[in-house]
């Protein structure tokens, strides 16, 4: 497995967004995610983009990081947000995003960011599972989705 650092609008990127949001569409039977995101969030050093990749150079799992700040949706000072967290349903099981996920606590923790933050759903219990099991608490809700009954937010220091 090969994790590397990719652009949010990188051709992989794209295609893993659209089948994760695919997948919110049908869990939640809605339009997907609709948070608005711009690439340039996921730029060094205030984020990053991850895509790990099978040893065919597939892409098959992916995730990223944003910086945010104290702000009307919620965030506090120092705050990285964990956006996209994915793994195609072949390469489940496998542990590939526990190991994201711990590659984005790195470098956010490396670039001075204090806390990881994340929203998630109740129709996403597998992703809910992975949090609490990697020391994550449930928090006050915060950013878009922060108004929405089945909205859960969660956070770690890091």
């Amino acid at each position: 497995m090969n994790i590397r650092p990719v652009a949010f609008d990188h051709p992989d990127a794209v295609k893993l967004n659209d089948q994760v949001q695919a997948e919110y569409a049908a869990r939640y039977e809605d339009e997907g995610d609709v948070t608005p995101l711009d690439p340039s969030m996921f730029e060094p050093p205030a984020g990053l983009y991850l895509i790990a990749y099978d040893a065919q150079d597939r892409p098959v799992a992916t995730g990223g990081w944003r910086s945010q700040d104290e702000n009307d949706e919620g965030y506090s000072d120092g705050d990285a947000e964990l956006k996209r967290m994915y793994v195609i349903e072949e390469a489940r099981g496998n542990g590939l995003a526990r190991r994201v996920l711990a590659a984005l606590e790195d470098d956010a923790r490396a670039a001075g960011r204090t806390r990881m933050v994340l929203e998630t759903g109740d129709k996403q219990p597998e992703a809910i599972a992975l949090y609490l099991s990697s020391g994550y608490e449930p928090s006050a809700k915060f950013g878009h989705y922060r108004f929405h009954e089945d909205s859960r937010c969660f956070a770690k220091a890091l």
